[in-house]
């Protein structure tokens, strides 16, 4: 059998930074863990269709800071930030369900994406739509591809869709690629998303892989370069 290695996972240290970061000592790593996989979820599903591209959460004894990037902060944050503080007070309310300790200090921060095409969340939750929309998947998958590859960052895409695709009793798997994908490369900046699409039929899974060059650190400046 194969060994499937995350892309993401497998540049952590080199290239990538946790999406997580915090220290849990003895007794409070299992709980912390825990409350950032039910506030990712959470966030997950209230903010379906403003284009997420990736939540990070930072946290110590006093404080609590969640970080949400999206290619629609507008509709996240609201007018006046009416979103925002509504956000902010619902993550709170989940957490007293859900029973996790929130320090007093808590911050809700919300980045804007500059480059939607060039982010694998954002693209495949684009997939995801355009199948939930009941469009042609040949034509989603060609038309998502096309856009992801307009942009000059981008030197290789792979978009794959598996499922009952058009409606077939017998599922399958359909994949689109542009350019290269050099996924054993450490140095090699590979952004990769699993999204999910559901219709009336059943769930279509949806897999992302953007290649955007190789990273390199320079030793004076230490500061990243692509190339």
């Amino acid at each position: 059998m194969t060994h499937i290695v995350h892309p993401y996972a497998h540049r952590l240290g080199i290239i990538r930074d946790w999406k997580s970061r915090w220290f849990g000592a003895r007794g409070e790593y299992k709980d912390f863990l825990k409350g950032d996989i039910l506030i990712r979820g959470y966030l997950e599903k209230r903010l379906r269709g403003n284009h997420i591209a990736g939540v990070e959460i930072e946290r110590n004894a006093k404080m609590f800071r969640i970080i949400i990037k999206t290619a629609r902060p507008g509709m996240v944050i609201g007018r006046a930030g009416e979103g925002s503080v509504k956000l902010r007070n619902d993550i709170l309310k989940q957490a007293a369900r859900y029973k996790l300790s929130i320090p007093k200090d808590f911050k809700l921060d919300i980045e804007e994406v500059r480059s939607p095409e060039s982010n694998a969340d954002v693209v495949g939750e684009m997939v995801a739509e355009g199948l939930e929309k009941r469009l042609p998947f040949r034509m989603v998958l060609k038309q998502t591809v096309e856009k992801v590859m307009a942009n000059r960052d981008v030197k290789g895409a792979r978009i794959a869709i598996s499922g009952r695709l058009g409606g077939a009793e017998m599922a399958r798997y359909e994949q689109i690629r542009r350019g290269g994908i050099p996924l054993q490369t450490f140095r090699a900046d590979i952004d990769f998303a699993k999204k999910t699409a559901h219709l009336p039929y059943g769930a279509i899974g949806v897999k992302v892989w953007i290649y955007k060059g190789q990273i390199f650190s320079d030793k004076k400046s230490d500061k990243k370069k692509f190339v």
